[in-house]
């Protein structure tokens, strides 16, 4: 498996299962109907736990442009390679995002609430207020690229035994999301991932919805400028202190 396709099928799980949880909790009629934001969270760190797994061995599973921008900034990761490895996101998560759709069509038919159903596919604030919303943004992604840049794999180097967890070592980073959720993310639904947000966006906007309502592009720029710079903050500062 190639890095590009890696971060597609990585992408793809990590937005089939918490684009999904979002459908199973806000739409009509599903088994799961308005059981909250515990359920989210905990579904969303246990979707990037899923993509972590896949797409690791092969990619380094960034599965978020701002993971790649932030690694690049602190010297962790070839600029060059940021280019491809964005598209292969965006990629991904407008998969992710047009299956959910498929597999939850009933329900969508069935939801009236229009903002609900674009919940689904990305997200939007509590309380508009760019600035603040802006903020919340760059916070949550500096919080998760910041972290991110201090795990690392446990090698004997004397003898080169690997004293890590395998697959397993994926839950780190399925810890912070959900941490970072359930702390952060009442602000804006904590996007912290351009691709996460604006590929599931413009799939909203192809699909064929009946009474889907409008896909608040005037909002759309937040979670994607305020992740990435978020990311390159965090990745200054790892040079700063290292």
């Amino acid at each position: 498996m190639t890095p590009f396709i890696a971060e597609v099928i990585g992408t793809f799980f990590l937005i089939l299962l918490g684009g999904g949880v979002v459908a199973n909790v806000v739409l009509e009629k599903t088994k799961s109907n308005d059981h909250g934001w515990m359920v989210i969270t905990t579904a969303w760190g246990l979707a990037v736990f899923v993509g972590v797994v896949v797409a690791a061995p092969y990619s380094g599973a960034h599965l978020n442009p701002a993971v790649s921008i932030g690694l690049a900034v602190a010297g962790k990761f070839s600029w060059s390679l940021v280019p491809s490895y964005t598209l292969a996101q965006f990629l991904g998560a407008m998969l992710g995002a047009f299956t959910v759709w498929l597999v939850y069509k009933d329900h969508f038919d069935a939801t009236e609430n229009k903002d609900l159903k674009r919940a689904v596919f990305c997200t939007a604030p509590a309380i508009r207020n760019p600035i603040s919303n802006f903020f919340s943004e760059v916070v949550g992604t500096f919080a998760l690229v910041f972290v991110v840049l201090y795990f690392t794999d446990a090698t004997i180097v004397e003898s080169g035994t690997a004293i890590g967890l395998g697959s397993l070592g994926a839950l780190p980073v399925a810890f912070l999301v959900w941490s970072i959720g359930l702390s952060l993310g009442g602000t804006t639904g904590y996007a912290i991932n351009p691709a996460r947000d604006l590929g599931p966006r413009i799939v909203h906007a192809l699909i064929p919805m009946k009474n889907k309502g409008g896909n608040d592009w005037g909002y759309s720029w937040i979670p994607v400028a305020g992740p990435i710079l978020g990311a390159a903050l965090a990745g200054l500062l790892m040079l700063v202190l290292a």
